[in-house]
């Protein structure tokens, strides 16, 4: 379990677009324009197996209850190499979204395109993007990491998520992600 920290894209970077298979879905081929909320849209690089994925999936779960009828959509894109990694195949994402009971889309990046236009390095790593589809967050979901013993809050997306509904700026200190890095073929 390697500890590895997101890169933090630039704010204000547009959302690089993009158009995956979501294998819940058949595979049907889902793009950025078609699964973005209407006041903001947090994508999500994760994966299957990762234990900082599975220690926050449920609070993950319940802020997507929360705040997607607010109009705020989460995206998930897996972009592991499956050949090394089998457990984060497409077949192995549906049984997990089944699992884990989440809701939001689930996507596939089998040729890492997407997660490199991103600059993403980890799994968990959150991007949060505005109505205009302009990066006003990045970083992690909250102090909580496997074995600190800090509660799972969701605290860090919450105040971003707040900010941006409620039209206030974004807060200027934004702690990287951490969590295993993602598979590269």
């Amino acid at each position: 379990m390697a500890n590895t920290p997101s890169n933090m894209l630039a704010l204000g970077t547009r959302a690089p677009f993009f158009e995956l298979p979501n294998p819940s879905h058949s595979n049907e081929i889902q793009s950025l324009e078609d699964l973005k909320g209407e006041k903001g849209t947090l994508v999500i690089f994760m994966c299957n197996h990762c234990p900082f994925v599975l220690h926050v999936i449920d609070k993950l779960t319940e802020l997507y209850e929360d705040y997607h009828t607010q109009g705020i959509e989460f995206i998930a894109i897996n972009a592991n190499d499956i050949e090394k990694y089998p457990a984060d195949s497409p077949e192995k994402m549906i049984e997990f979204q089944i699992e884990k009971k989440f809701e939001f889309p689930y996507l596939f990046d089998e040729s890492q395109a997407v997660a490199k236009a991103y600059d993403a390095a980890c799994t968990p790593d959150f991007y949060f993007f505005d109505e205009k589809l302009d990066l006003v967050y990045r970083g992690q979901m909250d102090d909580s990491r496997p074995g600190n013993q800090k509660e799972i809050t969701g605290e860090d997306l919450i105040i971003a998520f707040e900010n941006l509904l409620s039209g206030n700026p974004q807060e200027e200190l934004q702690k990287p992600s951490m969590g295993c890095n993602i598979k590269w073929k």
